[in-house]
């Protein structure tokens, strides 16, 4: 498939708060407010590695709507399929850990990214992208996720299908995401899970044992994201293991999302999506894969979902 069809991504924007010391000791907490929401990491980590991207999502009018418009263009991502809305934006609150991981608090009600109308998706099939990528919140929240969904059955006939379900416990019943699975896995040619998504969907199951579950409900490819125990891959019946490189992490936010990016941005340089994934190579699964802990190694390094801005002119394995 020609490499020049864009890659969309749907999803959320989330306003990522994150905790830090008040200045001179004052009572309270003072909150650092940067741009995040899994999807809009991942088209921002894409566009800056010289991927063709469109974002769609529903962008709020208000202070953090504003901030994820401006975040969003700087990186290179197209908006032209994005909504204005009037509800308020999604906020996370994150406190990290010693170890840089986030422990997330989520004011998501009523806001701008759950209320996709069939209307307001339609400008999305005009995008011919040769991938969609969703998940996350978009295809748990109500009442936009029925829309997500039959929009990936309207688009899957032209479009390589990628689903990271990203699994929000705090916010989000798992049983949600465990009714659903089977449904996305039928649409998903990628499937992306992390380990603490595992450890919630599928609770005291190897890792091997869920891919073959994924696989028979019909994902075709499937990552599972170890930190830094590398990645699990799974495709045609048969396995690798991917290292991650070394890393100082500084924190984890948006690295998951980052990989992701790095993944679809190898194969979208090889000219690989825009099907179904049925004839890969090892070779090049590889080279995807281990891209994308690359990219997601670099998004460790620093504070927030901040990905680099790569040069992608080293060709990707044919």
């Amino acid at each position: 498939m020609p490499a020049t069809r864009p890659v969309a991504v749907l999803g959320e924007c989330v306003a990522d708060a994150f905790v830090a010391p008040a200045h001179d000791d004052a009572p309270g907490l003072r909150l650092d407010v940067l741009p995040g929401g899994g999807p809009a990491n991942t088209a921002v980590a894409l566009a800056r590695l010289a991927t063709p991207t469109h974002f769609i999502g529903r962008l709020s009018t208000d202070v953090f709507g504003r901030l994820f418009r401006s975040h969003l263009a700087a990186s290179g991502v197209n908006l032209d399929s994005c909504t204005d809305a009037t509800e308020p934006s999604t906020l996370a609150v994150a406190g990290l850990a010693p170890d840089g991981s986030a422990d997330y608090s989520f004011h998501a009600e009523g806001t701008a990214d759950w209320q996709w109308t069939a209307d307001e998706l339609a400008a999305a099939e005009l995008v011919d992208a040769a991938c969609l990528h969703t998940g996350s919140l978009a295809l748990v929240r109500g009442p936009g996720a029925s829309a997500v969904e039959e929009l990936l059955c309207a688009v899957r006939p032209y479009s390589t299908i990628s689903i990271d379900p990203n699994v929000r416990p705090h916010l989000v019943d798992p049983a949600v995401y465990r009714t659903r699975l089977p449904r996305w896995c039928a649409l998903a040619d990628i499937l992306r899970m992390s380990d603490d998504d595992l450890s919630e969907l599928h609770p005291g199951v190897a890792p091997e044992a869920a891919c073959d579950t994924w696989h028979e409900a019909g994902a075709t490819l499937v990552v599972v994201t170890r930190g830094a125990d590398g990645v699990l891959v799974s495709y045609a019946g048969e396995r690798l293991h991917v290292p991650s490189p070394p890393v100082d992490v500084v924190d984890t936010v948006g690295a998951g999302d980052a990989f992701t990016a790095g993944l679809l941005h190898r194969l979208h340089a090889a000219g690989l999506l825009g099907g179904r994934l049925d004839g890969l190579s090892w070779r090049q699964i590889e080279d995807a894969v281990a891209f994308g802990t690359e990219i997601a190694a670099a998004t460790c390094a620093v504070r927030g979902a901040n990905p680099p801005r790569v040069n992608s002119s080293a060709p990707a394995c044919p």
